[in-house]
């Protein structure tokens, strides 16, 4: 079930041979070095199950106290999943991008890859944040109607008790307990547990991440959103939009936000994905743009020279023929070619181990000062 999504699209271009396929892991293997590029997953559908993944990497920040007791597991019903990235078939490797403009994808090209030279420092003074930036933007935008805000300040959720009946409203936990994550449908033991992870405290959503009984545990929570697509009917869809949040993450090596729009088809690498904050919580982040087409490979990606250890304001605005990201109000750059161009989900994914699962003792937080979405006017 898990193969059918991509092992059925028509078209597909053909991935390399084995000694292509260590070529390309070798040079994935080396952009990480320099924490700019990420393994994409194949997305789940939203409050659908499926099975759990291994371990390695540094801790960094620890913090708080969590249960023991093993995680249940859940069970798959509904369409089939894409199958994520496999020895058998590589993630795609990304073409670096100055944080000054658009990225530009490299053509395929059967030549063993070389890892692109680390991303420079930026040597131009960086101005300072704007405090009203860092306040929840309340009202429409020219171009932008707003559609969903959320400040976290109808009271406390203790772990496991997310949405409960404070925020049932307005989100969902997303996937249940148990549901593999990216690399957990690759046979890793990593999944979502939301019992396990998300609270509100302090006016923020919070993500506990870390390990039980060897499962490294993250959470995917869903805003619901007005909807764009009728078949299946989605609350966290829309054609179009801006998504923009406040956040900060302790260091976590292992785990990672991928914070995403997936199409409401299910149909990846043709119909696209969008993804900003991404990237492992040990690194800097970036933003993604999966082309529409049949080359998992064509991607534009977006750095931010910027860690996840202070707060920021990370906005992507996708409109027609074009993804640009901006960081505390600043376009950092675009994608414009090939953007997706069909109704998409949005989905909080905080996951682990798509390179080296975190070490047992690695845990801490993420954390969500507030979000707000706009669709087109």
């Amino acid at each position: 079930m898990v193969n059918s999504a991509h092992g059925r699209h028509r078209g597909r271009r053909t991935l390399p041979g084995p000694a292509g396929r260590l070529a390309v892991l070798a040079a994935v293997a080396a952009l990480t070095v320099y924490g700019t590029v990420a393994t994409e997953a194949q997305r789940l559908q939203a409050d659908r199950p499926a099975a759990a993944e291994p371990s390695a990497t540094d801790p960094t920040a620890a913090s708080a106290a969590g249960s023991t007791a093993s995680a249940p597991q859940g069970t798959e019903t509904g369409a089939a999943k894409p199958a994520p990235p496999s020895p058998s078939r590589p993630a795609p490797s990304r073409a670096a991008a100055r944080a000054t403009g658009p990225s530009v994808a490299a053509p395929p090209s059967t030549a063993a890859p070389v890892a692109p030279p680390a991303p420079k420092p930026l040597t131009a003074k960086v101005p300072a944040v704007d405090p009203l930036l860092q306040e929840l933007p309340t009202g429409d935008l020219p171009g932008w109607k707003q559609v969903f805000r959320e400040d976290f300040n109808q009271g406390d959720v203790p772990v496991g008790g997310f949405p409960g009946p404070a925020y049932a409203a307005k989100w969902s936990a997303g996937y249940v307990d148990g549901t593999p994550d990216t690399a957990g449908q690759r046979g890793a033991k990593s999944g979502y547990y939301p019992s396990k992870v998300l609270s509100v405290q302090n006016g923020m959503l919070d993500w506990y991440l870390h390990t039980e009984d060897g499962v490294s545990m993250g959470a995917a929570p869903t805003p619901k959103i007005p909807n764009s697509s009728t078949n299946p009917h989605r609350d966290n869809s829309l054609l179009y939009g801006r998504f923009s949040v406040r956040f900060k993450a302790d260091p976590l090596r292992g785990f990672k936000t991928a914070w995403l729009l997936w199409p409401d088809s299910g149909i990846w690498p043709r119909d696209g994905e969008l993804d900003y904050p991404e990237g492992d919580l040990s690194t800097k982040f970036y933003g993604a743009v999966h082309k529409m087409g049949n080359d998992p490979y064509a991607t534009d990606i977006i750095y931010s020279d910027t860690t996840f250890t202070q707060w920021h304001v990370a906005t992507m605005e996708w409109s027609p023929g074009k993804v640009e990201f901006f960081l505390d109000g600043r376009s950092l750059g675009a994608g414009t070619s090939l953007t997706p161009n069909i109704p998409m989900h949005y989905i909080l994914q905080t996951e682990a181990c798509l390179f080296g699962c975190p070490k047992p003792e690695t845990a801490g937080h993420v954390y969500l000062d507030w979000i707000a979405i706009w669709k087109r006017a």
